[in-house]
């Protein structure tokens, strides 16, 4: 026997995968002939979008042998046959990736249960305001350099930002009512700057004066991990002074050193706290450091998705946090509106 071309399939193959997608969907059908039609072709979207990105995770179509993976999905497909919104089958297609990556935790695994069983009730409007507040205290740029860091945050809030962004507290009574927020009647959110000022301590600090003691002792530590002292950079919030070029101060997970032509390695535990001390010796002056923050206001402000997060931030009237499902639907949905995002962690 001859053959150009051999596969051997070991498990589920997608063939499969649909097969079981449909008998899945069998079980629910209870529908008047009418309305079938138009439920079987919801589902059908979400099939073409399940299916092929399951397919891609090494063995992603496993799970539809799994029966906690079929009764999730039965609850999905449920969902879909219930919404007109094309942009629901797309954030039920994230969750089922979500349940797949996080199948050994048993928390996470609940609140994307809870979340697939309301994706069909929540409002545009409340989805969207639960989705930028998440990406406000999740996500933060890896870029040293402020104006890409910035650049990168104003992109990001663009594409998550497709609509109105909603105002007063109906949006807030309509999430916690389903269970994705839990609300504090009587706190205020932090400022949005004066959040960012903390996450993005690596930006917004006094720095080192250039050529000072400081400088030299700095100059010498990254020496002393084998660093260049190109990472010492000019702070451009305060012309003069220098900083290390990261954008938190507490946090070196995202820095890598070069050790060879091309090649990149992270640091060290003992490097990141050699990095720690350099930050250590930054000029901690009240009115230097107001002085910086003006300046990161200022440039906050020229970026346009950047300026509207901030003046709907102030309006929220008030206070509240996102329960476990609220935190999973919420990034499953800026993942639909940008799919560079990292996986929930």
């Amino acid at each position: 026997m001859q053959a150009s071309v051999i596969n051997v399939y070991n498990g589920i193959t997608e063939e499969r995968a649909r097969a079981i997608y449909q008998e899945e969907f069998g079980k629910i059908k209870e529908l008047t002939r009418e309305a079938e039609q138009t439920a079987i072709q919801r589902v059908s979207e979400l099939e073409n979008r399940v299916i092929p990105k399951l397919s891609k995770i090494d063995k992603g179509l496993e799970f539809f042998s799994n029966p906690d993976f079929q009764f999730l999905l039965i609850e999905a497909q449920k969902a879909a046959a219930k919404s007109e919104r094309p942009a629901d089958y797309d954030l039920l297609s994230e969750l089922l990736m979500h349940r797949v990556k996080n199948d050994s935790d048993r928390e996470k695994r609940l609140g994307i249960k809870k979340a697939v069983e309301i994706v069909d009730s929540i409002s545009d409007e409340a989805l969207l305001g639960l989705t930028v507040f998440h990406a406000v205290s999740s996500f933060s740029p890896e870029a040293g350099d402020l104006e890409a860091g910035l650049d990168r945050l104003d992109c990001l809030f663009n594409k998550i930002i497709c609509n109105e962004l909603p105002e007063g507290n109906h949006w807030i009574d309509h999430l916690a009512l389903l269970g994705a927020i839990r609300i504090n009647p009587i706190g205020k959110l932090r400022p949005l700057l004066e959040h960012y000022y903390n996450m993005l301590g690596g930006y917004v600090c006094v720095g080192i004066l250039k050529e000072s003691e400081n400088y030299f002792k700095a100059i010498d530590l990254l020496a002393s991990i084998g660093v260049s002292d190109s990472f010492l950079i000019d702070n451009v919030l305060n012309p003069g002074w220098v900083r290390l070029n990261a954008p938190q101060q507490n946090s070196f997970e995202s820095i890598n050193k070069l050790i060879a032509p091309n090649v990149m390695i992270p640091l060290s535990t003992k490097e990141k706290a050699i990095l720690k001390d350099i930050v250590s010796l930054y000029n901690k002056d009240c009115q230097l450091l107001q002085n910086v923050k003006k300046s990161f206001s200022e440039k906050w402000k020229l970026r346009k998705s950047l300026n509207q997060l901030n003046n709907w931030w102030e309006k929220i009237p008030y206070a509240f946090t996102l329960t476990e499902m609220g935190i999973v639907l919420a990034h499953a949905n800026a993942q639909r509106c940008d799919n560079s995002l990292p996986a929930l962690n």
